[in-house]
């Protein structure tokens, strides 16, 4: 393995973070912002991969309007900023990455807003994986389930390859409790944590079998695109061009030589205020962050980065402060804050 190249980090940055309203907002979504510690995603992303002796300086794949904020938590630290001018979800952003480095380079592709509390099960998992990626095969990483989460995609264990590491069977999208609680009891299912290893040169020859639109695209964005310093802007007018799809539906689905290694790493994705709750309650329920008074309180979120939050006999609730906006939602229907953003976007929202 020490003749291996090292692996590339690349970090997935466009997501907006909509369902962590009124916290995350387009201009400064989910993964820059200190949720889940006193660091924010973004930054605990880049203490994940900073051994230098084991990564090579990372890739960060991000919306171009985040180019200060993203430089601002780098903090220095040296890196590749790839700026998207428009959003064409993960396969074409992780093609960009594919297209700049060398074809033999391992890819560990991660999102910028993961938690992962178990650093040691991470790198030895990456480090099960190695010798198939260095084989020409696609890994992704299959998070140990610890209940019927309705909320994720799974992925269906196959025969195994190597000690750790598995064939996938098949993919399962987000699937209904009765679904995914047959899953989970039958103990062959993990769920997709949307990390991912591979060398440049596997993913880009599944690229071109199954999305060939979305590799020429990319490869003529970043023919004609522009650099400056660490900043690479890819052509606008050619990486809109491209299909929005994911990775999984453009490549992992359809691939041959997909496999999966399960883990379990202390991983959330920090999807909703719930997520977070769990990540960060007390003995007694108790998630309180920033500006919180709590009298006879019980199983809350309360969260502020401003103003001051007082609550007298609640239970079960979640209730986040920031800026002139405050949500309120029972705990366990997190998820409809989407339906609160969209509800801004129409014109008569005050």
């Amino acid at each position: 393995m020490a003749n291996t190249p090292k692996i590339v980090p690349v970090i997935l940055s466009g997501g907006s973070g909509t369902r962590l309203w009124p916290m995350s907002r387009p201009e400064k979504p989910k993964q820059f912002l200190p949720l889940a510690s006193h660091a924010t995603m973004f930054e605990a992303t880049l203490t994940r991969i900073a051994d230098r002796a084991r990564f090579a300086a990372p890739l960060v794949i991000a919306n171009a309007a985040h180019a200060d904020l993203i430089t601002v938590q780098l903090a220095g630290a040296e890196a590749t900023l790839v700026l998207e001018p428009v959003a064409r979800n993960t396969a074409p952003a992780i093609a960009l990455a594919a297209l700049l480095i060398e074809p033999d380079a391992p890819l560990l592709v991660m999102p910028s807003d993961h938690v992962i509390t178990d650093r040691g099960a991470f790198m030895a998992a990456i480090e099960v994986a190695l010798p198939l990626v260095a084989d020409g095969w696609l890994v992704t990483f299959g998070i140990a389930p610890d209940g019927p989460e309705t909320g994720y995609g799974y992925i269906q264990i196959g025969e195994a390859l190597a000690t750790g590491v598995n064939r996938v069977a098949r993919f399962v999208e987000k699937p209904g409790r009765a679904q995914a609680e047959m899953m989970i009891n039958g103990g062959d299912h993990v769920w997709n944590g949307g990390i991912f290893l591979f060398r440049a040169d596997a993913f880009l020859s599944a690229l071109k079998a199954h999305a060939p639109d979305i590799l020429a695209a990319t490869s003529g964005a970043i023919t004609s695109a522009t650099r400056h310093g660490s900043h690479v802007l890819p052509d606008a007018d050619a990486f809109a061009a491209s299909p929005s799809d994911s990775i999984d539906y453009a490549v992992m689905e359809k691939a041959d030589k997909v496999a999966v290694v399960p883990v379990s790493m202390g991983w959330s994705d920090v999807g909703s205020w719930d997520a977070l709750h769990t990540l960060g309650s007390d003995d007694d329920g108790h998630a309180h962050h920033g500006a919180v008074l709590a009298l006879d309180t019980s199983n809350c979120l309360l969260r502020s980065d401003g103003i001051r939050i007082a609550a007298v006999g609640i239970r079960d609730l979640i209730v986040v402060a920031s800026g002139n906006d405050v949500l309120i939602v029972p705990r366990g229907s997190s998820q409809d804050v989407k339906r609160i953003v969209d509800a801004l976007k129409t014109p008569d929202a005050k």
